[in-house]
């Protein structure tokens, strides 16, 4: 596996994301908080982590729920998984929700959300007046049964 070197600014006092294993996909990135905040149920908040990066062109940043807080408390993310884009250059901000019934406090430094960097491919359309024929067709949404 080869790494891929991406520079980033950190405004927080916190760490740099970093990999928890050395299979891990996903780094944890932290909360840049002054003080504590608490989501009531069903309510979000735009989360602060005081990163910035400088991605090269084909690569994106995804942010997605850590999976612990999301079974044991109900926290997620509105607009999973978010995007950052390789011209983006500001702020990594994270739009927290908390989709339990009880009251979640982040504190200054909490481990709120992993991040991915990917490569990806850019399309070109080739508009058709028809596709390819295949099997399964149009058929969709459980078209294939329940097992």
């Amino acid at each position: 596996m080869e790494n891929l070197k991406v520079k980033i600014v950190n405004k927080s006092p916190n760490a740099l994301p970093c990999y928890e294993t050395g299979s891990s996909a996903g780094m944890d990135v932290r909360a840049w908080l002054d003080e504590p905040v608490t989501l009531e149920p069903l309510e979000r908040k735009l989360i602060p982590t005081g990163l910035s990066i400088q991605l090269p062109r084909g690569y994106e940043c995804q942010i997605r729920p850590r999976s612990g807080l999301a079974l044991r408390h109900g926290l997620s993310i509105v607009n999973t998984p978010g995007t950052v884009d390789a011209d983006y250059r500001g702020e990594i901000g994270v739009v927290v929700i908390n989709l339990s019934r009880e009251p979640f406090t982040i504190n200054p430094g909490d481990r709120i959300c992993q991040m991915v960097i990917k490569e990806y491919t850019r399309v070109e359309w080739e508009e058709v007046e028809r596709l390819d024929h295949t099997k399964r067709g149009d058929g969709g949404w459980g078209h294939t049964g329940v097992d």
